[in-house]
């Protein structure tokens, strides 16, 4: 890393954790990560989601079929888990390099999670298959019980899923996917060596007052919803403080207008136009821009175990302004910070 007080340069990072989706919105989004990031996980929540080897291997076929010619990116894909998932397609497509990792989706946790596990008991021998094989699991980690509050969905699902779990498979690797509470980072940082967590831009920047900042804000709403203020402090502190569990993922969720602005709008944040900016914004003002790069570039590939990527890109301390609405291939989408000028700048 080398930095200037007007430029930054680190290592090309990567997105540990987006969704672009398919068809003609998946290409009007994907440059806008492609240009940012050299290698992505790419969620699997797809109707119908990517379940088998041959899916999985269609879709990144169909993802690099859109990928501009001028940018250099890998998709890393990733099985998503149901509750009949045979373990032998597990086996062969993380063996056969179709499959990065598996995704756990409560049913009915979030978007496109129909599909998901009713009891994580089901997938057991899955997740033993996983455990064998080094095959990390990604999950969603909520509970869907209604009797829960939605700002302890997370919480409770620590207690109730995650802290078994771990005890049933003790080196089953995991990524606690996009944390909002102090609990999961509390939970992260004591748990062993090959559990980690990604953590958004947008978990980072707002808390849930945001949702109704003079009435309802459809494009500050996301699952898991942003929580009180001392969880997103408590965010800022273990990003910036150097803890190699902690990898950058924007959880970036493309949805049209008019499906956000609508009676029952859809929970997710398009924040891939202006990821970095939003990131490194949050490191400035905890003055640990220092500590950028290992968020950013290092400690994904380290948990992974993939190598750095061998290029750098540079940001540039500059007036950044984010559109109102970007058009996504005839779609327009609300991007996160829309209407902001950021202050820093990505120039190659």
């Amino acid at each position: 890393m080398t930095s200037t007080a007007t430029r930054l340069t680190i290592r090309r990072p990567d997105d540990w954790h987006v969704h672009l989706r398919d068809g003609a919105v998946m290409a009007g989004v994907l440059a806008h990560t492609a240009r940012q990031f050299a290698r992505a996980i790419v969620m699997p929540n797809l109707s119908p989601p990517i379940s088998t080897v041959d899916a999985g291997a269609a879709y990144r076929d169909r993802i690099l079929a859109a990928l501009p010619e001028h940018l250099d990116f890998t998709p890393l894909m990733v099985c998503y888990l149901t509750d009949g998932i045979d373990p032998d397609e597990l086996r062969r497509g993380h063996g056969d390099g179709v499959f990065t990792a598996a995704k756990l989706y409560p049913a009915h946790a979030t978007t496109g999670s129909a599909h998901g596990v009713t009891d994580v008991a089901n997938i057991y021998p899955a997740l033993e298959a996983m455990q064998e094989i080094g095959m990390p699991l990604l999950v969603h980690g909520e509970v869907t019980d209604p009797e829960v509050d939605i700002f302890d969905r997370e919480a409770v699902f620590i207690e109730r899923i995650m802290a078994p779990l771990l005890v049933r498979f003790p080196a089953l690797k995991v990524v606690f996917e996009h944390i909002t509470t102090a609990d999961a980072a509390q939970f992260v940082e004591a748990a062993a060596p090959h559990v980690g967590a990604t953590i958004t831009p947008q978990h980072l920047h707002i808390n849930r007052n945001a949702m109704f900042a003079g009435g309802l804000r459809p494009h500050a709403y996301c699952l898991p919803v942003a929580k009180r203020e001392h969880h997103r402090l408590t965010l800022r502190k273990v990003v910036t403080s150097g803890n190699a569990k902690f990898f950058l993922g924007t959880d970036s969720a493309p949805h049209a207008v008019a499906a956000k602005e609508a009676a029952c709008g859809c929970a997710g944040i398009f924040n891939a136009p202006f990821a970095l900016e939003s990131y490194v914004a949050v490191f400035e003002e905890e003055g640990a821009l220092d500590r950028f790069e290992a968020f950013a570039s290092l400690n994904g590939p380290a948990f992974y175990g993939l190598p750095v990527n061998p290029t750098s890109i540079t940001l540039e301390k500059a007036p950044c302004e984010v559109p109102a609405v970007i058009d996504a291939n005839g779609t327009p989408i609300v991007p996160f910070h829309a209407g902001e000028t950021l202050g820093w700048r990505l120039i190659g």
